[in-house]
């Protein structure tokens, strides 16, 4: 009996052995599989991500993942429609994070970000009072640059930003103001009855961005003290074959387009008339466009023909409301500015550049406020990918444009 039961004994111990063993191999394997993620994948850019912000916020609705960030102000930085393994759709600056911050631009990327306008005018956020309008002495304000914001509430489908900030604008007015922004993942559902329509077939992430400023000082904003302006951003990749696409009311009189902000777009990357704009933002040449307030509407869009990929952005817009100019010069008149505006990056005069990647853009109108008073902005984002014919029916349905004519635009150019 003793012979069996110490038998029975070493048996266990030797079965135990055999078991740690193979939880130790295990280990190894995870971190193999955790490191298997490609470039490009959102699970790439999540490992990257929290290696730098450790309360890095990951929103979930099944499949569709959203990745928030209150220390690098409140950024969406990427989100996906396929999981880990899936595209990460927003453009994000990996070089930013290395080396020394910069004291004109942090640009660490984003699919969409905070920012306070205007840029440029009599009322700029971005200059002193006083200097000349040169990229010298171009500085984006920290607290939408380099400082980081607090998490006021958060879930796995929504979190709740704030940031207290006091800016100094060009005409040498104090503006103290509270800023508040909720992201929010938007499930399948959620998305079909935002956008009116109904799709299978295809994946989709979508998520809600509510954003606002409050007026937390004793004077009040008007047109001779300046106000400020939300200024969201989105920041995507691109590829050889996206273009963007921006309906507009054709019924209006006045501009159209503004197309000059770093010198004039060349005809074989911009076209326009019957209330469609098509601007090709392949990350190769740069340029920057705007759309007047009254004739803007509220959604704009892109579509990548080589990745299948229809993105789709939704936001408010006032078409009688006074929007900032936010060009580089005190001389304009600084309460006519555009509601919409779109970027393609590309090289500068010395060949560098920082990207590529392009960007779609809206703008709150000017914040006239009184003490307490607040102003907010939506702005929203989607994206599909999969079968065609139903990306197709979707750019249709959101856009009033087919992809082929999307894809097409720039064929002959």
């Amino acid at each position: 009996m003793k012979k069996t039961f110490l038998g029975k004994i070493l048996l266990l111990t030797f079965f135990s052995f055999l078991s740690c063993g193979e939880k130790k191999k295990d280990k190894p394997q995870k971190n193999m599989e955790e490191k298997s993620y490609e470039l490009g994948s959102f699970g790439y850019d999540i490992k990257f991500l929290e290696e730098k912000d450790e309360n890095l916020v990951v929103l979930e609705s099944g499949n569709s993942k959203v990745a928030v960030s209150a220390k690098y102000q409140a950024k969406v930085f990427t989100s996906s429609s396929a999981g880990s393994k899936g595209r990460s759709y927003g453009w994000i600056n990996y070089e930013a994070f290395r080396g020394e911050e910069d004291p004109h631009m942090n640009a660490y990327g984003g699919e969409n970000r905070f920012w306070l306008g205007p840029e440029g005018s009599k009322f700029s956020l971005f200059f002193k009072p006083g200097t000349e309008m040169v990229y010298e002495n171009w500085k984006t304000p920290s607290a939408i640059d380099t400082e980081s914001w607090k998490i006021e509430n958060k879930n796995t489908s929504l979190v709740k930003m704030t940031k207290e900030m006091s800016l100094q604008n060009y005409a040498d007015t104090e503006l103290k103001i509270k800023a508040d922004r909720e992201i929010k993942i938007l499930s399948k559902e959620e998305i079909q009855r935002l956008l009116n329509i109904e799709f299978e077939d295809v994946q989709s992430v979508g998520f809600a961005t509510k954003n606002s400023i409050t007026n937390t000082g004793d004077n009040t904003w008007n047109e001779d003290t300046g106000a400020p302006c939300i200024w969201i951003l989105d920041m995507f990749t691109p590829s050889d074959e996206t273009v963007i696409y921006i309906p507009y009311k054709d019924d209006v009189e006045g501009r159209i387009a503004t197309t000059d902000y770093f010198g004039e777009i060349p005809e074989n990357r911009i076209n326009y008339e019957d209330g469609e704009l098509f601007f090709k933002a392949d990350g190769k040449s740069r340029g920057k466009l705007g759309i007047a307030p009254e004739r803007a509407t509220t959604v704009a869009g892109s579509y990548d023909a080589k990745n299948k990929v229809l993105t789709i952005t939704t936001f408010d817009v006032d078409n009688d409301g006074i929007y900032l100019n936010q060009e580089w010069t005190p001389n304009k008149d600084p309460l006519k500015g555009d509601a919409v505006n779109a970027y393609n990056d590309g090289p500068l005069e010395d060949g560098s550049q920082m990207g590529p990647f392009y960007e779609i853009e809206s703008v709150s109108p000017a914040a006239f406020l009184e003490p307490s008073q607040k102003l907010s902005h939506s702005h929203n984002v989607f994206h599909f990918t999969g079968n065609e014919k139903v990306l197709n029916e979707i750019s249709q349905q959101v856009l009033g444009v087919s992809l082929n004519k999307i894809s097409s635009a720039f064929k002959n150019k």
